[in-house]
């Protein structure tokens, strides 16, 4: 704890001019978690006993796999000299925001509580293409920028020259770049003083009916819904009654307060501060991200601007392994809604997996987090389907049909298909370029332009489909450039393509669940992978299966099940050949019976396996 350090502030409601709201914008592995606890360690407000690593990471997931993923909201006090000597206490409120692409709906929110924002650069690796992008959303929002280099006591650290890339960057002088360590604690006194002093204070208007905008919300088992509000105008008491603007619904506030880093009652939140409310609301719809909080009498008539909702870039089936958790899969679905506003879905059926959820997700890392928070924080078996994007189609009738799900898909004559393109932006040392020009050309990606950042630094801009960058573009990128590249990505419209739906069958009947959505290019390769893949794991059955793969009505591949065959000949000892024939024959014909009556079971942990690609083929075990 540093000498400057003040104590903790009394958490009543501070003078706007003495409060300073900013985030922290980095790409994942830069040490923004690090610089956070350093900064929670330094101003006092967590005891060095109590001190953890990754201390604002709450869910074991982050810690896992060092990542952040939710925003956290912290409130710290920090005393700088004042015009006449005597130290002056500032209420520095952070909002420690995730630094990958797929949770770039979590800065957009924070950026829009904050009036500025640490720009924290790896000093041994530089900016990356995801740094680039959320740095780009805090100029739009007006933003005070305050570039930082961290973990310059790494013998590979080179300061000096990324420190000029990134005052090329944002403009400015190289020396106005400061030069920090999370780990040590070097340079991070001078950041906070740096914050007090460039960052400009919230500004409102406090004789103004109050408003406050809900930036993130979490459900809480015991206390339901903790709300996560900045004020605007206004202020806002305890026991007092508010109106969500959106809803129209009414609470009454049986808590206020802040964070810091713990949740702590306040006599109210005024202009600028950042802080909780606790309603006893146990409806999770009724909380908003967006919205505006005013009170229930003498309110505000007009709502602050809210964020526009995220559009899901990726499509997954989720399903519950058994069908009698449809119910608990929902409720968790809700609650996971609260914390995590970009998550969409709609209930659908399958005739293969039964009743499940339609979820719309920003990208596959997106998918993975949530589909382990399900299996995690509410103990359910889910299967997910293969991620899919939206496609446009048009049948030669001229009418479009919006498809999310293969089983979507109309038959009959197409007469075009639209898949959604982006714009990706790959930044990589000079080395990787020609590997990763293969590898877009690979993905049916248009490169548009190439621009060096530094000597040995360079963006590449590609117009690549979709839905070839959802499976495993990023895992490709990363091994072609021994882990160097980074990858952002937005939406740029749509394009024309040549798509076909490719159907699996099994003996004859279509299996909705591996239908998929592929370039005619690749279809006759996805057929073949899916019928070997299936032939491995269906057990055989007492007749012959075939696995088909077709596009329509023509068949591109096929695999068959050998069928399980019983001893007939094993009581058949002595006579002659006629005998064992008039056996085999009487056998091959109530197999050929059984297989007009039989239906093929397929297991769950075949779907789970094929879905995933989690299965090795039986010459590789040989």
């Amino acid at each position: 704890m540093s000498p400057r350090a003040h104590t903790p502030l009394a958490p009543a409601a501070t003078d706007p001019t003495q409060i300073r709201n900013f985030c922290i914008i980095a790409h994942i592995d830069h040490g923004k978690s690090t610089l956070a606890d350093r900064m929670l360690g330094i101003t006092g407000v967590v005891a060095d006993r109590d001190m953890r690593a990754q201390y604002l990471d709450r869910m074991d997931i982050e810690r896992e796999r060092g990542i952040t993923i939710k925003s956290q909201a912290v409130r710290m006090p920090w005393a700088v000299p004042g015009p006449d000597g005597k130290p002056v206490t500032y209420a520095l409120n952070m909002i420690d925001t995730p630094g990958h692409v797929d949770f770039t709906y979590e800065v957009s929110r924070s950026l829009a509580a904050c009036e500025g924002a640490i720009l924290l650069v790896d000093a041994a690796q530089g900016i990356e293409a995801q740094t680039l992008a959320n740095l780009y959303l805090a100029l739009e929002n007006d933003l005070t920028i305050i570039p930082v280099l961290n973990k310059i006591d790494l013998p590979a650290a080179d300061p000096d020259k990324y420190a000029r890339e990134l005052a090329q960057l944002i403009g400015g002088d190289p020396d106005d770049v400061l030069r920090v360590s999370g780990k040590t604690g070097v340079g991070v006194e001078d950041l906070l003083d740096r914050v007090v002093e460039l960052i400009p204070a919230p500004v409102g208007n406090a004789d103004a009916p109050p408003r406050a905008m809900i930036f993130d919300s979490v459900y809480d088992s015991y206390r339901g819904v903790v709300t996560y509000v900045r004020m605007v105008d206004g202020r806002l008491d305890p026991r007092e009654r508010i109106q969500m603007m959106s809803t129209k619904a009414t609470h009454e506030i049986l808590e206020i307060g802040v964070s810091s880093p713990e949740p702590t009652p306040s006599k109210g939140l005024a202009v600028g501060e950042v802080g909780y409310l606790i309603t006893g609301v146990k409806d999770v719809r009724q909380s908003k991200v967006g919205d505006t909080v005013t009170t229930a009498s003498k309110g505000a008539t007009e709502p602050l601007p809210g964020y526009t909702d995220p559009l899901p870039m990726v499509f997954s089936g989720v399903y519950p392994i058994d069908g009698s958790d449809y119910p608990d899969l929902r409720d968790a679905l809700d609650k996971l809604k609260l914390s995590d506003a970009a998550l969409q879905y709609e209930p659908e059926t399958s005739v293969a997996l039964g009743f499940g959820f339609r979820c719309g997700f920003l990208g596959l890392l997106h998918l993975e987090i949530v589909t382990e928070r399900l299996r995690r924080e509410f103990d359910l078996d889910i299967i997910t389907t293969a991620p899919s994007v939206i496609y446009n189609v048009t049948t030669e009738d001229r009418s479009t049909v919006e498809v999310t799900n293969p089983s979507e898909y109309p038959t009959g004559r197409i007469e075009k298909v639209m898949e959604p393109i982006v714009s990706a932006s790959i930044l990589a040392p000079k080395d990787y370029v020609g590997s990763i020009m293969d590898l877009c050309q690979t993905r049916r990606g248009t490169m548009r332009s190439m621009d060096y950042l530094g000597e040995d630094r360079v963006e590449l801009k590609y117009t690549l489909p979709l839905g070839e960058i959802v499976f495993d573009f990023f895992d490709q990128l990363k091994s072609k450039t021994q882990g160097y590249a980074s990858l952002d990505y937005e939406p740029a419209g749509e394009q024309e393509a040549d798509l076909v739906k490719v159907d699996i069958l099994l003996q004859g009947e279509q299996v909705d669940a591996f239908s998929a959505i592929v370039h005619k290019d690749k279809a006759y390769a996805y057929g073949t992978m899916m019928a070997q893949r299936l032939r491995e794991l269906i057990p055989r059955q007492q007749f012959e299966v075939p696995i088909q793969a077709a596009i329509g009505a023509r068949i591109i591949a096929r695999e068959n099940i050998r069928a399980m065959r019983k001893d007939v000949l094993a009581k058949c000892y002595g006579g002659d050949i006629t005998r064992k024939r008039k056996l085999l024959e009487k056998q091959k014909e109530g197999k050929k019976r059984m297989k007009m009556v039989g239906r093929v079971e397929v297991p769950q942990e075949a779907f789970i396996a094929a879905l995933s690609g989690d299965v090795e083929s039986k010459k590789d075990k040989k």
